[in-house]
């Protein structure tokens, strides 16, 4: 099992279209012997959306990890002291959680696990999903992939025609992300065609 003995934290913010596709690759870390200790934002914990409520996102993660969600910046915390994860992936990313992590601003229990997380020089990798990729948030994306310790899960337009600015990454492509993570190593390339994959979102 690729994952034995490790401990991932995995953390979702309030990209909602992305997470039917995000749980069974939660999944599939569990079943590659992961230990996942799931965080969610303030919009996982308390939206409800057309893609379904949160409430049932929150039990249907925590069933699949056998742990309960760290849901406040208090919770998300001790993470650093206590040196508990050996990688955090965020997937979903939005542009919203980029910015400010690019931006050093940690005020959701998300950004305070990366905080605490980079801290202990561990790997963070992250999987964006925002409709402002090639807008104001092109900067954020840039400034984060030139930080240490920050890995990128390959990533493309999902949509050029209909929504130009928007990037999406393969979420596929999570698992090998933070396998070479792990190692200190970004998975290549980077920048990908993701368009024909999704084109249906």
């Amino acid at each position: 099992m690729k994952f034995a003995g490790k401990t991932i934290g995995f953390a979702l913010t309030g990209s909602h279209c992305t997470f039917a596709q995000i749980m069974p690759i939660i999944q599939n870390l569990v079943d590659e012997g992961a230990r996942i200790i799931p965080i969610i934002s303030e919009s996982v914990k308390n939206t409800d959306t057309r893609f379904g409520k949160s409430k049932d996102w929150i039990s249907q993660v925590e069933s699949i990890t056998n742990e309960k969600c760290i849901s406040t910046i208090v919770g998300a915390e001790p993470i650093g002291p206590k040196k508990i994860l050996d990688g955090l992936v965020i997937a979903p990313c939005t542009g919203n959680t980029i910015s400010k992590l690019a931006n050093a601003i940690t005020d959701s229990p998300v950004l305070m696990a990366a905080k605490a997380h980079l801290r202990n020089q561990k790997p963070l990798i992250i999987a964006v999903s925002t409709n402002d990729g090639l807008g104001l948030n092109g900067a954020n994306i840039g400034r984060i992939c030139a930080i240490k310790n920050i890995f990128m899960v390959p990533f493309g337009q999902d949509d050029p025609i209909n929504k130009a600015n928007s990037l999406v990454a393969d979420m596929e492509q999570i698992a090998q992300t933070i396998e070479l993570a792990l190692e200190y190593k970004q998975i290549q390339p980077v920048i990908i065609e993701v368009f024909n994959k999704n084109k249906s979102q």
